[in-house]
């Protein structure tokens, strides 16, 4: 199915750019080539002798502005450029600076030109009084400007692929050498010994005593306690041995798919980032979506493992369109019961665990994770390597082993990464995340959901830099302890970055038909995103 998804994500994002394009083109939107008066603020006299570099301040009439763009403006704009002059033709080339606070369509005219805030441009003076010249001033030309995105994003994202893989090595071989050490202690084995009888219910297919229970267990583990950095060689080795045991290779097994809907659901007993944008942004409590978003992330664990469980009664064989036609009637009976559970919850049973959340106290629970989080990882390594030598282990050959496989698994995933970040960024770049957001307006207005927040929802399941960015974004203007900021906040800790989770884990091991696992994971979301915004408008109204 994410060969669909692939797909769809360059195609809108694409034909997003192009219709936007070709409708700014027809309407002139930059007004290309036309002339608009200026007033020029030299630092010092114009010299007519010569041609020379001045600084300088534009200052743009707010009426001739709105006439020109169409933009209101409530005074009239100044902006800081470099003026070249040429006396002798009465004319001037200029790179003028554009601020983040200027209008809108400056900043995408900037944009244009590769450049952040720098925009060129010409422009003719008619009169001079030392100082102060009277000017026509011509920008440069701006066309095709969401394909020029598509291209820088394509771009971007790409790189930033590489990159996540390349900081994935060293954390890789540092985890899967303790694992290995671990492994061959029997440790693993007598961890996953202790919870067979949860994890033989979640996965029935895996046997209790194989290498793949003690890597699903640290996995998840490590991301309760908030361990990202240590959570992902986990996941890794535990698709990889999951892998071992899959009879049809290439093809996703359930106990794959059961695994990542718990990873894309999040589960998180402390949302540290959020926490520390919102300490940072002057909260006056910033642990408060601790209660929220465990309720959040809580609920969408739930929805992910029962969505694995149900949609794995229905195979996917002979091509995805196929197995939906016939599928059909059961997915929409699973839809409808999950819609009752949320309708449940919301009047009766949610009711009752957000009035218990209002007890505690979240600073002291905040505390004490945090000092879990610290002291977790040096507690781990010391714990297994130091079982590891009282079983006489050889720990550090073993070590060795275990790293150069985290290795060779973070290199694999490097094309896989490269494919899926390089789709979201021609979606966002494209600007069909804005018509998406447009079309369900509609829908999060009927549950409470502010369109504020609605770019924050759409984003999470994408991408973890572009939701933190957003989630920053909302906090700066409405503030990290209003309403809107609190909501976001705990969609960011309720829920987990779905596509990445599975272009990183199913690439490990070359999975190419992943069957039902990105369905499980937004149903996970979405459950995630709608028990978040129940339990904030709850417990801080609107």
């Amino acid at each position: 199915m994410l060969n669909y998804v692939w797909l769809a994500l360059l195609a809108l994002g694409i034909g997003t750019a192009l219709v936007t394009d070709i409708s700014d083109q027809s309407r002139d939107k930059y007004r290309n080539g036309e002339k608009f008066p200026v007033e020029v603020i030299l630092s010092e006299s114009l010299d007519t002798s010569r041609t020379k570099t001045y600084d300088a301040q534009f200052q743009i009439d707010k009426t001739d502005f709105h006439r020109l763009y169409s933009e209101r403006v409530d005074s009239a704009i100044v902006l800081p450029a470099k003026v070249t002059f040429n006396p002798e033709k009465r004319s001037a080339s200029f790179v003028l600076t554009i601020p983040g606070s200027a209008p809108g369509v400056l900043q995408k005219t900037a944009r244009a030109a590769g450049d952040e805030n720098d925009v060129t441009g010409t422009l003719s003076f008619r009169t001079f009084n030392g100082t102060s010249l009277q000017a026509d001033v011509v920008f440069e030309s701006v066309s095709f400007l969401k394909l020029k995105d598509i291209t820088n994003a394509a771009l971007d994202y790409a790189g930033t692929a590489v990159n996540i893989a390349i900081g994935l090595i060293g954390i890789m071989a540092l985890w899967l050498g303790v694992m290995k050490v671990a492994e061959d202690a029997g440790l693993i084995a007598l961890i996953a010994k202790w919870l067979k009888p949860v994890m033989k219910k979640l996965f029935p297919d895996v046997p209790p005593d194989h290498p793949a229970m003690g890597s699903m267990i640290m996995n998840i583990s490590a991301n309760m306690l908030g361990l990202g950095n240590a959570a992902t060689p986990f996941g890794l080795k535990a698709m990889e041995e999951l892998d071992k045991l899959n009879p049809d290779k290439g093809t996703a097994t359930n106990s794959m798919v059961t695994f990542l809907a718990i990873n894309t659901a999040g589960l998180t007993l402390i949302p540290a980032t959020a926490i520390a944008v919102r300490a940072a942004a002057g909260s006056s409590d910033p642990a408060i979506i601790i209660g929220t978003s465990i309720f959040g992330a809580g609920c969408a664990t739930i929805a992910g493992i029962t969505a694995a469980k149900v949609l794995e009664k229905f195979p996917v064989s002979g091509g995805f369109t196929n197995w939906f036609r016939r599928s059909l009637k059961g997915i929409l009976i699973f839809l409808s019961i999950i819609l009752l559970i949320v309708l449940v919850g919301i009047t009766g049973i949610g009711t009752l665990l957000a009035g218990a959340l209002q007890f505690i106290k979240p600073e002291y629970f905040k505390r004490f994770i945090e000092i879990l989080s610290i002291v977790a990882i040096p507690a781990l390594i010391i714990f297994f390597i130091g079982y590891g030598a009282i079983k006489k282990v050889r720990v550090y050959e073993q070590f060795v082993e275990g790293a150069k496989e985290g290795f060779n698994i973070a290199v694999r995933i490097i094309p896989y990464l490269v494919a899926m970040l390089m789709a979201i960024g021609i979606f966002r770049a494209g600007g069909a995340m804005d018509w998406l957001i447009y079309i369900l307006k509609p829908f999060t207005d009927l549950i409470g959901m502010p369109a504020e927040a609605l770019p924050m929802a759409l984003m999470r399941p994408l991408s973890g830099s572009g939701s933190l960015g957003i989630m920053t974004e909302i906090i700066k203007v409405h503030g990290p302890d209003s309403f809107i900021g609190i909501m976001v906040s705990t969609f960011f800790g309720s829920t987990e970055t779905t596509f990445y989770v599975l272009a990183v884990y199913f690439g490990a091991i070359n999975i190419k038909n992943t069957r039902h696992a990105l369905p499980a994971g937004l149903i996970a979301d979405i459950a995630g995103i709608l028990a978040a915004v129940f339990i904030v408008r709850m417990l801080f109204g609107h």
